[in-house]
């Protein structure tokens, strides 16, 4: 079963605006249209979002870390 996040994170990426709404579409997000995928933080949200995914980790500690991470990157949509 694909858990949905209590709250949609928003990012904007050359002015088009992506929904995320739980682990796995965080995890297809990172993979394709993630602007640094060398970075720490894109390996850190990358294992998290995995880790969601498999019923791991909380889907809770997932999304901000997710979030987090997309502020960080400058892509979070406000």
């Amino acid at each position: 079963m694909i858990s949905i996040w209590d709250t949609n994170v928003e990012l904007k990426i050359d002015d088009r605006v992506h929904v995320i709404r739980n682990a796995r579409e965080a995890i297809a997000f990172l993979k394709k249209y993630w602007p640094d995928k060398r970075s720490a933080t894109y390996a850190r949200v990358w294992k998290i979002c995995l880790d969601a995914a498999s019923g791991v980790v909380p889907d809770a500690e997932a999304r901000s870390a997710f979030e987090a991470a997309a502020k960080e990157s400058g892509i979070l949509h406000q």
